[in-house]
């Protein structure tokens, strides 16, 4: 049963990772520009942020959900703001600068994990997507117990570690075949797309909850 629980969970964690919204070309990002450790350490990052939404989710933690609920235009704008500004931050990067920093032992891959995985926790729908997920999957059983549970959580964990894992490897494939001028292109590319999935989603979620 517990394999059986550790895979259900995994692929909870591996579909709920799969949207390449911002945080995804944060790291496919990273990954070019850094290297596949950094983009490997932030999406790790992610899917720690995401395992902490599925306990939320998968405990029923009611007074967590009632208070996001409760606050959630504040929390979803305080993100906006926060990805708004880290896709202006790249957009803006020189890779020239971020090239001579790495090679100086300045790039901290201590920082990539601690700075997505607060930007992925700004993220508080997360909770009613694994909500979703966990409904839609059948996963949680009341037959599993607290260690059912806590295995499911863990393979969620598992699931977005692998599909982080998949994604920053085939990114790494291509990095010899990137030079400064395409980098920096890129860092436009990514920080404008960050930009635009942000308020798009936004603009989106708003327009479904208030009208």
């Amino acid at each position: 049963m517990y394999w059986s629980t550790l895979l259900d969970g995994m692929l909870v964690g591996f579909s709920a990772s799969l949207p390449l919204g911002p945080i995804g070309v944060l790291v496919i990002q990273r990954t070019l520009q850094n290297g596949r450790f950094s983009g490997l350490t932030s999406g790790f990052g992610a899917a720690m942020s995401d395992t902490i939404y599925a306990i939320i989710a998968g405990f029923s933690l009611s007074y967590i959900v009632t208070f996001i609920e409760s606050q959630i235009l504040w929390i979803q704008l305080g993100g906006v703001i926060i990805l708004t500004g880290l896709g202006v931050k790249i957009f803006r990067t020189n890779p020239a600068i971020q090239l001579r920093k790495q090679r100086a032992g300045k790039h901290s891959l201590v920082s990539d994990f601690v700075s997505t995985f607060f930007l992925t926790l700004s993220n508080p729908l997360a909770i009613f997507l694994f909500i979703a997920f966990f409904a839609s999957f059948r996963v949680l059983k009341p037959e599993y117990g607290i260690w059912g549970h806590l295995i499911i959580i863990g393979g969620v964990f598992a699931g977005a570690a692998a599909w982080w894992t998949i994604l920053t490897s085939l990114v790494a494939l291509f990095r010899s075949k990137i030079n400064l001028r395409r980098l920096f292109w890129i860092n436009k590319i990514a920080g404008s797309a960050i930009v635009v999935f942000v308020i798009v989603a936004f603009t989106f979620w708003v327009l479904a909850e208030y009208y």
